[in-house]
């Protein structure tokens, strides 16, 4: 790996003296005007995947602080709070441009030279349409975060900025055209060249199987703005081979240090904690007992059934739809999904060889007593959270936030585990249980795809159980009618709606007296009107949203923005939040799509910079650069 990345340094090297541009003002030198016949496609490929790994500075920027918040991964106070900062914006996009998609369309434009001299190797048409199957996935990126970019852009002339339409449009045609171009026949010359393709080792097969699922999932983003186009796209693309095992998955191996193939969830001053919104969907879940999955020594910890836990109303906020609201859950769920255990680690638990100790300067994550205090900062209550599992929602907890100093302590929260965070793993960027989500959801949305939607949804959460190593549990867990904290079971026939409230038990904090608690299932009014909770398509929804955790928080993000699916609790507003001023103390149990971040916005000096190109972007937005701006696949309310 380290002489890939020397090499690809090298061809980063060679294309900056082609080049010879500084971000944005010389964009539009043409990257290939000299020795065209002596320059190898395979570097160009190999350097835009690398730097779309993101090292360290552009992941913690992007993929934690952006991506995970916006797709409700953790809890961070960004996109879902409203607010971005524009240096972390502008790193990323200048990264995209400068870097990226310049190196990748370089690369195709030497390919397409040097197939149109006739003098080029026997794989490189080939090359060409891998590297055409990836700039489709980077624009992909791009626009999904932005909303228009150029189609033609970075390619020697004056890039003309599009609708977002026409970006997704000219994306899946290009998908369409490179796996059809891609001859499975041609054999690699040596081992030199695979060793250049950090996903597939230019398996030409697998690239083909990649960029049809691609296209799966950027014709299903169109289903509810451009449902022809969406359905014809899927269907031609689903009918030809895509990935479905997961050998098949894009995935690329994560190294230690600080490069581009450092892991994205590195950096140790992150908690990476779970998500309200993801512990809400997995409290409950599938109907296995947390008996059934942990060890003997944390039975003691698991609590009975329709338990809340411990009700501290002067320290808990209750000032959001967060169906677990109010409450410290001081042990085990005594039902969750069985994932979860193996995604997060229990605080406390330092035996756990996946116990992650980061910051490893301090000891904040072995600290787990904690303390709520009064107004004079004196300790009403010492909490100590070993074997306890919460999540909190975030916004702004105000007084009762100041006053507790638990809830949002390393120490005391469940974070993600150690094989996530150590550059020991391989990010996913598409894996097999993707496709039959997406199978799934076609099949009920009633287009023609190879299996029913009940094969493709259990296939999904199998592929799911294999990658978190629980299948042990699988057969319980999909006939499972129990509900959720948002009142979703599993069983693909069990389409009941949940009643309106549960009774549960819970102790007051402060005197340990008990008292029952009405818990209310949340109603998600952005999909359909808060009336339904347990459809066929919420149930693929919640099962993908846990299955891409946490390698996809782009697209759990973009599956909301495009369904209002799962369900999404508010931030809280003990006191009103800067940046969402729609979110008032009248409206804070509703759904809205002006609760969530929507976008980036361009960053300053790209408008300072190219101001017609700028003009041109926001023009074709069809709302102001603002984060609360739908792109035109989202939903508008």
């Amino acid at each position: 790996m380290k002489k890939i990345l020397k090499k690809a340094g090298l061809m980063g090297g060679v294309l900056m003296a082609f080049l010879s541009c500084s971000e944005f003002e010389e964009i539009n030198v043409n990257p290939v005007a000299a020795n065209e016949e002596q320059v190898q496609i395979e570097y160009f490929i190999n350097s835009s995947i690398g730097g779309a790994q993101q090292n360290p500075h552009i992941s913690e920027r992007v993929f934690v602080l952006y991506w995970d918040d916006a797709g409700r991964m953790t809890r961070v106070g960004t996109l879902s709070e409203g607010s971005q900062n524009d240096g972390w914006t502008s790193d990323y996009f200048n990264g995209y441009v400068s870097s990226w998609l310049r190196n990748i369309n370089a690369g195709i434009k030497v390919a397409e030279n040097q197939i149109a001299s006739g003098k080029y190797r026997e794989h490189t048409p080939n090359l060409k349409e891998v590297a055409r199957i990836w700039r489709a996935y980077v624009m992909s990126e791009m626009t999904d975060n932005f909303g228009p970019i150029p189609i033609d852009g970075f390619q020697g002339e004056n890039p003309q900025y599009s609708e977002v339409k026409d970006v997704y449009y000219y994306m899946l045609q290009e998908l369409k055209e490179a796996t059809n171009a891609l001859n499975l026949d041609i054999s690699n010359p040596d081992d030199a060249l695979k060793k250049l393709d950090p996903a597939y080792g230019y398996d030409y097969a697998k690239w083909k199987k990649y960029g049809n699922s691609l296209r799966m999932r950027l014709a299903m983003r169109l289903s509810e703005v451009d449902a022809e186009k969406a359905r014809t796209e899927f269907e031609s693309a689903v009918a030809d081979d895509f990935i479905k095992v997961a050998a098949d998955n894009f995935k690329v191996k994560e190294i230690p240090g600080w490069n581009d193939y450092t892991g994205v969830m590195t950096r140790e001053w992150w908690d990476h904690e779970v998500s309200a919104t993801l512990n809400n969907l997995m409290i409950g879940l599938g109907g296995v007992p947390s008996s059934a999955v942990l060890s003997a020594d944390k039975q003691q910890y698991i609590k009975p059934a329709n338990y809340m836990g411990l009700k501290f109303a002067d320290h808990f906020t209750t000032m959001t739809n967060d169906p677990s609201a109010g409450f410290f859950f001081d042990g085990l769920h005594n039902k969750i999904d069985p994932r979860a255990y193996d995604l997060f680690v229990i605080p406390g638990d330092f035996n756990d060889p996946e116990f992650n100790s980061y910051p490893s300067w301090t000891n904040g994550a072995r600290t787990t007593k904690r303390t709520l205090v009064d107004g004079s900062d004196n300790v009403v209550k010492e909490i100590d959270a070993a074997f306890t599992w919460n999540a909190y929602a975030g916004g702004n907890w105000g007084t009762k936030g100041a006053k507790n100093k638990v809830y949002g302590y390393t120490g005391t929260l469940p974070r993600l585990a150690n094989k996530y965070r150590n550059s020991s793993s391989a990010r996913i960027f598409f894996a097999s249980w993707e496709s039959y989500f997406l199978i799934a959801e076609a099949a009920v949305r009633g287009w023609n795809v190879p299996m029913s939607g009940q094969v493709a949804y259990e296939q999904g959460i199998a592929d799911s159980f294999a990658y978190n190593g629980v299948s042990a549990q699988l057969d319980t867990y999909l006939t499972s009618q129990d509900y959720n904290r948002v009142g979703t079971s599993v069983s693909w026939t069990h389409t009941t709606e949940p009643p309106a409230t549960v009774t549960m038990t819970y102790k007051d904090g402060y005197t340990g007296a008990t008292g029952t608690h009405t818990l209310k299932y949340p109603e998600n009014t952005i999909y359909k009107n808060g009336t339904v909770k347990n459809d066929l398509l919420t149930k693929i929804i919640t099962q993908k949203f846990i299955a891409q955790t946490p390698w996809l928080p782009l697209e759990t993000w973009s599956d909301h923005r495009r369904l209002g699916l799962p369900f999404f609790e508010n931030p809280a507003i003990e006191t009103p939040l800067t940046n969402m001023p729609e979110l008032t103390p009248g409206n804070y149990l509703t759904n809205s799509v002006k609760f969530y971040g929507q976008r980036l916005k361009y960053p300053s000096n790209f408008g300072s910079n190219i101001p017609t190109g700028y003009g041109q972007a926001v023009d074709k937005l069809g709302g102001p650069d603002e984060v609360s701006t739908p792109l035109w696949w989202a939903k508008k309310n």
